[in-house]
């Protein structure tokens, strides 16, 4: 299951994270979120232990959305050793984003 990142606990579960990191930037009233959101959470089952996978939701966490400048959602970021590594904006089809995470592992 994807984990709920905040404003409070994003810098010690992300950018401490001794895993590849993948993030879905989204909110409840975006469209293009919901058909992303089970995505993420398919790929946060397959990759449970070998990756951190998790949501933030835009409207609830303002601190982590204009700390990395998200300006349309989905965004989905995906980091390594507490860096930004990668970056999706939009629906994309799911292996698109275990492309990407791949190339991190």
């Amino acid at each position: 299951m994807a984990i709920a990142f905040t404003d409070s606990n994003f810098d010690e579960l992300v950018l401490k994270a001794d895993k590849p990191v993948l993030i879905d930037f989204w909110a409840e009233w975006c469209g293009p979120c919901r058909m992303v959101g089970p995505v993420v959470e398919e790929i946060a089952n397959e990759y449970d232990g070998r990756a951190v996978i998790g949501k933030v939701d835009v409207d609830n966490n303002p601190g982590i959305t204009s700390r990395f400048g998200i300006r349309n959602i989905p965004t989905l970021l995906f980091f390594k050793n507490g860096v930004v590594a990668d970056k999706q904006v939009g629906s994309v089809p799911k292996s698109v984003l275990t492309n990407k995470l791949n190339a991190l592992l």
